[in-house]
């Protein structure tokens, strides 16, 4: 599903990983890999202010500095709101905080450093167990009307949070960016899906490829498990000609809620490999295989 007035590229291409270790090589690889995900036809590209301390942000603006005629093609996603222990003194714990004095500079923040007048989707990045859903309603009121944000959204909030929050808006909630994967799939059972599709909300699944391409968060799979996912993996390559990760994107792909997955490779060749996965005729029967090759049984 694309929102309305939130169209863009199926997958979103994830800035986490521009900086790498923060050398001078690793923010020129972080260059290229922009211009790779531009040149396969990547157009949504997803930021946090807290990504390298805010270094993905600069390499990104350093792109469209060299190519200022890029931003109008280009959704840009920027997420805010964690505060990490040591800010901004010593003692400070590491937090959430959607006070609007942190918001409101958190955002001038990424703006500085993308070089760019507003964010076309601003989501706040883990739920605060402090918010006040009326003072973060009053701070995206001066986001759009200042012209800084178009659109806002969440990440990693359940189904009732999102309610709370959206209960103090008189716009929709565009997005909910949370963790989607063959590894973890409670966002199939918890509602968070079934939200999105009810609501008109987009899903966006970071690391889309756990348990596939790298290990997930959290490993619960044991050896039996990976084989089981290796062996319908390997079932399908043959019927689809993909690769293991692109039929992990095309499973996600499948559901109806239109989940975008975000790709974060700094790998030319991956970063357009993954464009493949979209256009699958993805059948259902593999996605349920799939699924039961993840469980280790049969559906109920």
């Amino acid at each position: 599903m694309n929102t309305p007035g939130l169209e863009g590229s199926r997958l979103i291409y994830g800035c986490m990983r521009l900086a790498g270790d923060g050398s001078a090589a690793a923010m020129r690889r972080g260059r290229h890999a922009v211009r790779a995900a531009l040149d396969a036809g990547f157009t949504t590209f997803d930021h946090a202010d807290i990504y390298s301390g805010g270094q993905c942000e600069q390499i990104f603006g350093a792109v469209l500095r060299d190519s200022p005629s890029l931003r109008d093609q280009l959704q840009i996603i920027g997420k805010c709101g964690i505060r990490h222990a040591g800010e901004p003194s010593e003692t400070s714990p590491g937090r959430y905080d959607f006070s609007s004095k942190h918001l409101l500079t958190a955002v001038d923040g990424s703006l500085r450093r993308l070089g760019v007048e507003h964010l076309d989707l601003l989501l706040l990045h883990r739920p605060d167990y402090l918010m006040d859903p009326h003072e973060v309603a009053g701070v995206f009121d001066r986001l759009r009307s200042s012209g800084k944000v178009a659109n806002f959204g969440v990440s990693n909030f359940s189904p009732s949070q999102v309610n709370l929050l959206q209960s103090a808006l008189d716009a929709p909630l565009r997005a909910n960016q949370v963790e989607i994967n063959l590894h973890n799939i409670s966002t199939l059972t918890d509602g968070t899906l079934d939200q999105c599709l009810q609501l008109g909300m987009t899903p966006q699944a970071w690391c889309p490829l756990a348990a596939v391409a790298y290990p997930a968060w959290g490993n619960t799979f044991n050896s039996d498990d990976d084989e089981r996912l290796r062996r319908e993996l390997s079932r399908q390559q043959a019927i689809y000609d993909l690769e293991h990760w692109q039929i992990a994107l095309a499973w996600l792909l499948a559901h109806p809620a239109g989940i975008r997955p975000i790709i974060g490779s700094t790998t030319p060749k991956r970063i357009e490999a993954a464009l493949s996965a979209p256009e699958v005729p993805y059948a259902r029967e593999d996605w349920y295989r799939l699924l039961e090759a993840r469980n280790g049984h049969a559906v109920p």
